[in-house]
């Protein structure tokens, strides 16, 4: 099966709009569908002498209402390792996904992975209604899923990609990124309905959300501009729209529409075509050889050692200090994603006006250290404060993550070195975020390990991450900051 090819003449905006809306709601589905896992914690090993003297009259009267295997003091680590089972098999398998992205049909790929992600989602809930109590299901369940996630990203950044040139790049994609926040916070307020009373249902209905959204992006995703008539966008213009984003209409001459090519459609499907050379995919070392992929890389890192920290950790956090319950703890939690929705938007703006990712991305992160010392220390003193504070620092936090994983990816991966070749994309894509996600399964490992002496030494890990980061783009900075002082020289006319 394929989606319908249409007439030479359709507008490519309008697929461009459905290519957008389309992966939009797919990665908007990947994160509904991760976030359950950080409102049930709390739930798993609540506080149970709130709740009322032990009605079973056991010996365990301190965690009489804990799910088992999670009713021990080791929980926190417990957690840690479902967390880290998660992440370590989505950082393993993103550095191979992106290979397969680059060799498969993208529709197929994509879809495929969603219904599996829906399909492993709901195992997890299912293990409160068959009365699970053995921590290797969830394990295996957890790594499963893991594997099967890393089919996202690399493939919707390749749509993307593929409809997109490099004009407001940063723009577009920081505000198409939102999806990340906008599927934290569904995933938040999904799984925050059923976490109270039956939290298997927290798992099964995002897994059935992500299994119907996937089902849609087999019939109506176009991979390609080609595929439907449209001339595909010019990556090596950086400097803004190209000829075809301006007349958005195939051109035309008297013998009818043309296509890239400059062949009439009646030409290629009567005449017999030239055996065209297709680009051979990017290999491995070859997408680390250009310019930046390593900096970016290093950096992603750390900054998604915060985030993913956040991600999971935060609602059990506002639980532990402000003394909330878990739906509320986890609606509270929401506002560090709105705050990312608002850091992606400002820094591909930022960026695209100034020219440069990296200095945008520096600067986000240094202001982000102080504010994370301050949310941990005066977060929270009060709801009002408390509000502030998670905007902001989702929004510097977030910003630089969502910059590198979006524009920057997709500018490497049409780097002009690669001299036009479009195979790189998955794979320049796969290698940042699959290096992100090494520090994703970090952080919440880390934060496990550490949260027992202290959530203080929790955000001084996460500010020393936030450094580390920051020094790693110094190089690209520095690089971008003489592109300017040259480019000022120029314009004084020296």
């Amino acid at each position: 099966l394929s989606p319908p090819l249409t007439s030479p003449l359709a507008s490519p905006r309008r697929y461009r709009g459905l290519t957008l809306v389309l992966t939009f709601l797919c990665y908007t589905s990947y994160h509904l569908s991760r976030k359950p896992i950080s409102i049930v914690k709390s739930q798993l090993h609540p506080n149970c002498s709130a709740l009322g003297p032990n009605p079973r009259n056991d010996s365990n009267s301190s965690t009489w209402c804990s799910w088992a295997p999670f009713d021990g003091d080791n929980y926190k680590e417990l957690f840690g390792a479902l967390d880290n089972a998660f992440l370590v098999a989505y950082a393993i398998g993103m550095f191979i996904s992106g290979i397969f992205g680059e060799r498969l049909p993208l529709r197929y790929y994509l879809s495929g992975g969603m219904v599996l992600s829906g399909l492993f989602t709901a195992l997890f809930g299912l293990g409160y209604f068959w009365d699970i109590h053995v921590l290797w299901y969830f394990i295996i369940v957890q790594v499963c899923n893991g594997l099967v996630q890393t089919t996202g990203w690399p493939a919707v950044v390749a749509c993307v990609g593929n409809w997109f040139g490099k004009g407001k790049r940063g723009l577009i994609m920081g505000i198409w990124n939102s999806h990340t926040s906008v599927g934290n916070i569904l995933g938040s307020l999904i799984a925050g309905v059923w976490v109270s009373s039956a939290w298997g249902l927290s798992f099964v209905v995002p897994g059935i959300i992500i299994a119907a959204v996937g089902i849609i992006c087999f019939f109506f995703l176009v991979e390609y501009p080609e595929d439907v008539g449209c001339s595909p966008p010019l990556h090596h213009d950086a400097g803004g729209v190209t000829s075809n984003e301006k007349d958005p209409e195939a051109v035309t001459s008297n013998e009818g529409p043309l296509s890239t090519s400059g062949q009439s459609s009646a030409d290629r499907s009567d005449s017999p075509k030239e055996p065209a050379e297709e680009p051979e995919a990017i290999s491995f070392l070859g997408a680390l050889r250009i310019p930046g992929v390593v900096e970016f890389s290093l950096c992603l890192l750390f900054a998604k050692l915060v985030s993913y920290t956040f991600l999971y950790w935060l609602p059990l956090y506002i639980v532990n200090v402000a003394h909330f319950g878990a739906k509320e703890a986890g609606d509270l939690s929401t506002l560090f994603d709105v705050g990312g929705i608002l850091g992606g938007i400002f820094a591909g703006l930022i960026s695209d006006y100034t020219g440069g990712r990296a200095t945008t991305c520096c600067v986000m992160l240094v202001i982000a250290a102080p504010m994370l010392f301050l949310y941990n220390h005066v977060g929270q003193n009060g709801i009002g404060t408390s509000i502030a504070m998670l905007i902001v620092c989702g929004a510097l936090v977030n910003g630089p993550y969502a910059l590198i994983t979006t524009a920057v990816s997709a500018d490497l991966g049409t780097h002009e070195s690669l001299k036009g070749n479009a195979k790189a994309l998955s794979t320049v894509t796969a290698i940042i975020d699959g290096t992100g996600s090494i520090g994703a399964a970090l952080g919440p490992l880390l934060a496990g390990l550490i949260s027992p002496t202290g959530w203080n030494n929790v955000f001084y890990m996460l500010i020393a991450a936030d450094v580390l980061a920051c020094l790693l783009l110094a190089r690209v900075v520095v690089k971008e900051v003489r592109g300017w002082c040259g480019s000022m020289a120029r314009k004084r006319g020296y």
